[in-house]
């Protein structure tokens, strides 16, 4: 018998990806490869999730602009598509700037992905599911937040757990600690990144950070880029799991998004956290190998040509 379903609620984003080997030039011309892919951190989660075998679905808003277009590419990764169709809002886009050392940088336009809401949640979506995942995205919006209220009771009736992934520091900075303690209530499972589990449990350490969020929600396991994660539970660390060695990294963008989807799907088939959290490091591993926060599917352009890039351990975020 099949697991059940992985429901993601999330955000579809075009992302337009431009690789740069020197640090850009200000007031002229700086030479970068420039390519357009599909993204989103809830998108390239389910897309990942469905990589390592699960059963994927993804609620999302996208513009009218592009709506199609995301629909076929997330369902040519094995992703079941629930997207509304913003009239007003075009969908998100990120230009994410990648330096010689695969690191990113992103400018951000939510468009029509911060403004899924309460209207476009059904109870139904939850019939077959296993787990509900939130991007962090969404949950510190307003309309998300408000989509949550509703989602969140509704998972909780089912016996369903709940994961999230607290999405950046810069959104977390902006709402501030008390609005990010309601956004978080009520999930079980917290994957930040070691700079986002400092801001919410106001430790530097990441061993203490995964102690204290752990104790707080339930499980959180903390990712550490080219270390690995720190996986807790309960208020104990379990394990910290290594990074994986011998990985030429191209574009960090979505490793940490490939990482929350290859731990699910692990998850959804029944590994324990430790082993869970090693599967999550192959897939940033995978991500960070490729152009772009998907793993291939055929159906977009070739990858921008390889360029010289370090051999070192993967960065999962």
């Amino acid at each position: 018998m099949s697991a059940g379903a992985l429901l993601v609620v999330g955000e579809v984003v075009t992302d337009v990806v431009a690789l740069h080997e020197g640090p850009l030039a200000p007031h002229t011309d700086t030479a970068a490869r420039i390519a357009v892919r599909p993204g989103g951190a809830g998108a390239n989660a389910a897309a990942w999730a469905a990589a390592g075998g699960a059963r994927v679905r993804l609620l999302a808003r996208a513009g009218a602009d592009s709506a199609d277009w995301h629909r076929a590419e997330l369902a040519a990764a094995g992703v079941t598509a629930h997207l509304a169709v913003d009239p007003q809002a075009p969908t998100a886009v990120v230009i994410s700037l990648v330096d010689g050392h695969a690191e990113r940088t992103l400018v951000t336009d939510g468009g029509a992905a911060v403004r899924l809401g309460p209207a476009d949640w059904s109870d139904d979506l939850l019939e077959g599911a296993a787990r509900l995942h939130f991007s962090g995205y969404q949950l510190l919006s307003g309309p998300g937040r408000a989509l949550a209220a509703l989602a969140l009771p509704a998972a909780r009736a089912a016996g369903l757990p709940v994961s999230a992934d607290p999405a950046s520091t810069g959104f977390l900075q902006r709402c501030g600690p008390g609005a990010v303690r309601e956004a978080f209530a009520g999930v079980g499972l917290l994957l930040p990144n070691r700079a986002e589990a400092h801001l919410l449990a106001g430790t530097g350490d990441p061993a203490a950070a995964a102690e204290r969020l752990s104790a707080r929600y339930g499980e959180a396991v903390v990712t550490l880029g080219a270390q690995g994660a720190m996986v807790a539970a309960g208020g104990r660390v379990l394990a910290r799991v290594p990074g994986v060695p011998g990985v030429a990294a191209l574009d960090s963008t979505g490793a940490g998004d490939a990482f929350t989807g290859g731990l699910l799907a692990a998850r959804l088939a029944g590994a324990d956290p430790v082993e869970a959290a090693r599967a999550g490091c192959r897939a940033g591993a995978a991500a960070v190998a490729l152009v772009g926060a998907r793993p291939p599917t055929g159906r977009t352009g070739p990858d921008v040509p390889d360029r010289s890039a370090s051999t070192g351990r993967a960065a999962v975020r």
